[in-house]
Order: structure tokens, then C-alpha cells, then sequence
């Protein structure tokens, strides 16, 4: 069920999203909204809030310099730690992605009763929880 409903959400897709007539990868899409979520978050803060190993991650993030949707700023008191925030265009291509996302789910939701779409959402709260408090949850078994 749940490889079936990876698909369907097109978590395996190379691009998951276009904004601003850039084609935006999942994974960067996660970069830009967790640094979207936190204020001022470090490169360290945002690799290990998605599980991403510096050296992948900071590849991503310079590909999104390179984009001009983020911009690396060095801690004036440390400068070996570096500071991510979203450029004007940056915040547009995250505003962009989250109503895509948001139209996409209330489609999907259009087809389900408000009890059913309440158990759903319900259901999925649970799982997240669940999976929080797991010993081996989100990590590769073998």
C-alpha cells in the first residue's frame, strides 16, 4: 500500500514540482521548506532535520544558490557555520510548491466524505507519531 501510494504522490519522480519556470527536484523541495519553516536555520540544522549525509545536502543547497532561491550567509560569530535563507525568488518558488501541494491534496480529499477524509488525516497523524518513536523507522533494515 504504501509503495503504491509513493507513486501516486510522485515521490519518486525526478522533478516534483515547476515554479517560476524552474524545475524544482523533491529533495530540494524539502530543502526549501524546512528552510522556509525555521528561522535562519544552519546548513547542519536543516541536513539533520531530512536525514541528508553534508556532503549530499550541501550539494544540494549550492545548486540552489545557483538558482538564486537561497542564499548561504556565514555566521558572523563563527564563520565555519553557514546560515540559509530563501531569496525573494526563493519564497515565491516555496509559496508556489505549497499551493500546488495544497490543490493537490483537496483534489484528492474532493473524492472522500469529511468523515472519511477526517479518518485519513487522523490515521496519518497517528502513523507520524508512531514512526517518531520507532527504534527503526525511516532508516534503511539490513
Amino acid at each position: 500500500m504504501f509503495q503504491i501510494m509513493t507513486r501516486r504522490f510522485g515521490l519518486l519522480d525526478k522533478n516534483c514540482c515547476t515554479a517560476g519556470g524552474l524545475d524544482i527536484s523533491l529533495v530540494q523541495s524539502h530543502i526549501i521548506y524546512e528552510i522556509d519553516r525555521k528561522h535562519n536555520p544552519s546548513i547542519q540544522q536543516v541536513a539533520d532535520a531530512l536525514s541528508i549525509d553534508i556532503t549530499t545536502f550541501s550539494r544540494q543547497v549550492q545548486s540552489l544558490v545557483k538558482l538564486g532561491l537561497v542564499q548561504k550567509t556565514p555566521l558572523p560569530e563563527d564563520r565555519r557555520i553557514y546560515i540559509l535563507s530563501l531569496t525573494t525568488q526563493g519564497k515565491f518558488v516555496a509559496t508556489v510548491i505549497d499551493e500546488q501541494m495544497n490543490d493537490y491534496l483537496k483534489e484528492v480529499f474532493s473524492h472522500m466524505s469529511e468523515f472519511e477524509r477526517d479518518m485519513v488525516i487522523n490515521a496519518v497523524k497517528l502513523l507520524n507519531e508512531s514512526m517518531a518513536k520507532s527504534s527503526v523507522c525511516c532508516t534503511p533494515l539490513g
